[in-house]
């Protein structure tokens, strides 16, 4: 499944790098196939199209294709992106995996890989990681050295998207201000993104759906619970400072005094997510509480085990996955209240092992929220599952790429001496 690129708004006058990054946009968007589209959408002379285009085509781009045509006269070139002019890489950093993959400007998969890794053992130790992974599937793929355009990486906290820094993630201990883009740029020679893995996966999960289903609210439940919002438009809100949609960390009705590993009571991640309920379950010897700072950290070990339980129907997992629906579900109705989505998707492993936790949600938001908010209101699993974040980071780093900066920058590195 392709995903939808933006389409830039052609309505001011732009010149220099903005205007090329205009056409290879509305290229990429599939909104003018043709030079003569390209004139009508952006305002532009033939032959400044023209101009531009070859410029384009000539850096390995944009690549056209003789359109069948049932006149006389010469066929018009269709313009498509041309895959070979570099790849894309993609990091979704999770609590207890790493998956790598490589893509080019078409969006195929060239190579996609995943590893088991601790988050928790910090960024000292996953971005040596991180570029021996990329390193090895580089090679393997025989992709030459400067073909690499962007790096997006997604992980499981707050992140400063500006700086490229984690800020203050609750389940990512160390990695508190480290450089994540600075580091990984210098050792792959590439711009590097940094975002939540949540807003990678409400933008892949919103640009695989019908325009007329927007705004999107996705929700993940995990090891934490994260929220991202994708507004009408197709674009994410992050808000002023990158928190938006960190809503494991409101109080929940239904929280009561469970104390979570920020520090606070009563967030609804304390009593949610797959990890709080992973640790109830957990054998009765265990040294932390359930809830607790340091057991809401988990391992992987703890959560497939309930994980088990539930996938085979277990009185006790089905009432813990109920109850978090409650609680989760108080907190999604005021969301709702809030921001208005036509779409609301819930997902994560505890969805994929039982529709309970889903059900609960969509009782809880039908009984709490009020009817003009929910009358065309649709809560379901997520389509794309566990390709959501790489396919939100395939669409984030293609539009980077083709951005007036990096555009400039890619027709300079690219430009015949």
């Amino acid at each position: 499944m392709v995903a939808r690129l933006g389409a830039p708004s052609s309505g001011s006058r732009q010149d220099g790098d903005a205007v090329i990054s205009l056409i290879a946009r509305l290229v990429a968007a599939g909104e003018a196939a043709h030079r003569l589209d390209l004139s009508r959408a952006t305002g532009l002379s033939r032959s400044s199209v023209h101009q531009q285009v070859q410029r384009l085509m000539d850096a390995g781009l944009l690549h056209g294709d003789d359109a069948p045509t049932s006149g006389r006269g010469r066929p018009a070139l269709r313009l498509t992106l041309d895959g070979d002019a570099g790849v894309v890489l993609i990091a979704d950093v999770a609590a207890f995996t790493v998956r790598c993959v490589v893509a080019d400007l078409t969006q195929r998969v060239l190579a996609d890989r995943t590893v088991p890794w601790r988050v928790a053992d910090g960024p000292e130790l996953t971005v040596p990681l991180l570029v021996e992974q990329f390193t090895e599937l580089l090679h393997q793929q025989r992709v030459p050295p400067g073909r690499p355009r962007v790096l997006v990486i997604g992980l499981p906290g707050p992140v400063d998207v500006a700086r490229g820094i984690p800020v203050r993630p609750p389940i990512m201990p160390g990695w508190d201000g480290f450089p994540v883009a600075d580091r990984l740029a210098a050792e792959l020679d590439c711009p590097v993104l940094v975002d939540n893995d949540v807003n990678l996966m409400a933008l892949g999960e919103a640009r695989t759906l019908p325009a007329e289903q927007l705004p999107l609210f996705f929700v993940t439940v995990g090891a934490g619970i994260g929220a991202g919002l994708v507004l009408a438009d197709g674009t994410l809100h992050r808000g002023a400072d990158g928190s938006a949609g960190d809503i494991g960390h409101i109080r929940g009705p239904s929280a009561e005094e469970a104390i979570c590993r920020c520090g606070k009571v009563g967030c609804v991640e304390a009593v949610a997510s797959t990890a709080a309920m992973a640790w109830r379950h957990a054998s009765a010897d265990a040294t932390d509480a359930p809830g607790s700072a340091a057991g809401a950290l988990g391992d992987a070990a703890t959560m497939e085990a309930f994980l088990d339980r539930l996938r085979h129907g277990m009185p006790d997992a089905l009432r813990s996955v109920r109850a978090a629906g409650t609680a989760l579900g108080e907190v999604i109705a005021l969301c709702i209240h809030m921001i208005n989505p036509r779409r609301v998707v819930i997902a994560g492993d505890v969805v994929e092992a039982s529709d309970d936790l889903l059900s609960e949600v969509r009782g809880v938001v039908y009984r709490r929220a009020l009817p003009l908010a929910t009358r065309q209101l649709s809560i379901t699993h997520s389509s794309l599952g566990r390709d959501a974040p790489v396919v939100g980071a395939m669409v984030l780093g293609i539009e980077h790429l083709l951005s007036p900066a990096e555009i400039g920058r890619f027709l300079r590195t690219t430009a015949t001496p």
